[in-house]
Order: structure tokens, then C-alpha cells, then sequence
């Protein structure tokens, strides 16, 4: 398919995981992309294997309200409009409460919510030319608690609302707002859990299709809820979990029988 032929699309957080794998997609289906993270020798080995003059990098975090802005600025110098956001850059952060540092709290909060807003603020004027969309990387951790990551939970609750807010506001613009809301993926971010069997049996028996997602599966979502095949679709966050939300969380009494 190309169906972002002709079309200019941001991914931050595009240097790995399911950043990158949705880069990749968008290029493969003809659009330009600029590719953002913190590191721009990543973002190069992503690049390397991209149409060089459908690709721009912008190194930097979008933390920083000078560096959303000039994200966009450039976009629009570099390749004249803008069409698509995905605003994925995000970290995670897991622990107890009493126990969070502010730089714990700052860190999670400063990337995942007002790195998001930032992003958006800065390209709604652009989006509104080409009546565009925007699409957040939120999480099934944004649409109900954890155990352990209270931090992560009100920084992606915050991005799905953010979500829905702002499909309200711009829907007169024309343009859309959506999320996905993943479970546990493979990446680089999950290295760590992806070891620990205990953990993954856990994970595998919580979703009905037995197994975790890896990054392509995410983005599949992202390109369909940026495409004109989701042209009636905004203010969504979809849950993009091997049907963890399905379940009302009690546990399969025939198990027990």
C-alpha cells in the first residue's frame, strides 16, 4: 500500500522499538519521515536503511518546548507541510510512591506528557493546512492502574486524555486525534522484563492471545488511525493488547474446576 504517498510525517521516539518499526512503516508506504529521539547515532542507523531524500532527522528532546518547536519549523522548511504527529517518545518508570525521587517524577512526566503537549501545541497550525492527524502512543497503563508504576500510570492517563480533549477542540480544524494503547511490547524499553520467564508467563496468561506484541504490531494501528481508512475515527485510545481489556479482571473460575 501507499497510503502516505505525497505525506509528511514526524515519529518522535523513532530510534527504536515501536518508534522505529512505525518510521519504517510510513516510509515503506511513501511518506516522508522525520525521524526524533535523543540519540542521533540510533537515528542514523534508522535512517541508513531509508530513502535518503524522504528523511530527516531531528535530534533532541521534546522536553524541551524550543525543541518541539523547531521539530516542526524544520519539518515544514524541509519538506513544505506536515500531515501526520505521532507522538511516541516516552519513558517508564516503576517503584513505590513514597519512595519516587522528583527527578524519578520529573523525568516521566517532563517526556510522556509535556513533551506530547509541546508536540502538539507546536503543529496544530500546520495540521490545520492539510487537515491532518494526530496519533499518541498512550498505553494500557493509561486506561487503568498498576501494581507498581503510579508514575507511568498518570503520565499515559494523561496522554489518553489528552487524547480525547483535544479531538473535541481541533475536530472544527478537521483535524483527528487518536491513541493506541499497547500492552506489554518487545523493545528495547522492555528489555529487562522480557527476561524474566516468571514475568512473561504472567503477561501471556493475562492475554487472551497468549503472547506479547512486538513493535510492527503497534504500528500497524498508528499507520491505520493516520490514514483516510480512519477518516471518521477521532478520540480514540485503542487498545492494541491482545485483548487484555476484555476482561473485567476477574480470574477464569473454569480453571478451577
Amino acid at each position: 500500500m501507499n497510503r502516505f504517498t505525497g505525506k509528511t510525517v514526524i515519529v518522535t521516539g523513532s530510534s527504536s522499538g515501536i518508534g522505529e518499526a512505525t518510521a519504517r512503516r510510513f516510509a515503506a508506504e511513501g511518506a516522508n519521515v522525520v525521524l526524533n529521539s535523543r540519540s542521533r547515532d540510533d537515528l542514523e542507523k534508522v535512517a541508513k536503511d531509508l530513502d535518503e531524500d524522504r528523511t530527516l532527522i531531528m535530534e533532541g528532546s521534546i522536553s524541551d518546548p524550543d525543541m518541539a518547536e523547531a521539530i516542526i519549523a524544520r519539518t515544514i522548511e524541509h519538506f513544505g507541510q506536515l500531515d501526520v504527529l505521532v507522538n511516541n517518545a516516552g519513558v517508564a518508570a516503576a517503584g513505590m510512591m513514597r519512595k519516587a525521587s522528583n527527578d524519578d517524577i520529573d523525568k516521566v512526566i517532563d517526556i510522556n506528557v509535556k513533551g506530547t503537549m509541546y508536540m502538539c501545541r507546536a503543529a496544530i497550525p500546520e495540521l490545520a493546512k492539510t487537515k491532518g492527524s494526530i496519533v499518541n502512543t498512550s498505553s494500557v497503563s493509561g486506561l487503568g492502574g498498576d501494581w507498581s508504576m503510579p508514575i507511568y500510570n498518570a503520565s499515559k492517563g494523561a496522554v489518553s486524555n489528552l487524547t480525547r480533549a483535544l479531538a473535541l477542540q481541533l475536530g472544527n480544524k478537521k483535524i483527528r486525534v487518536n491513541a493506541v494503547c499497547p500492552s506489554f511490547t518487545r523493545s528495547e524499553m522492555t528489555d529487562g522484563m522480557g527476561d524474566n520467564d516468571d514475568l512473561m508467563e504472567a503477561f501471556n496468561r493475562r492475554m487472551p492471545l497468549g503472547a506479547p506484541a512486538e513493535a510492527d504490531d503497534i504500528a500497524g494501528p498508528i499507520l491505520f488511525l493516520a490514514s483516510d481508512d480512519a477518516r471518521m475515527v477521532t478520540g480514540v485510545n485503542l487498545p492494541v493488547d491482545g485483548g487484555v481489556n476484555a476482561s473485567n479482571g476477574q480470574p477464569n473460575f473454569l480453571a478451577f474446576k
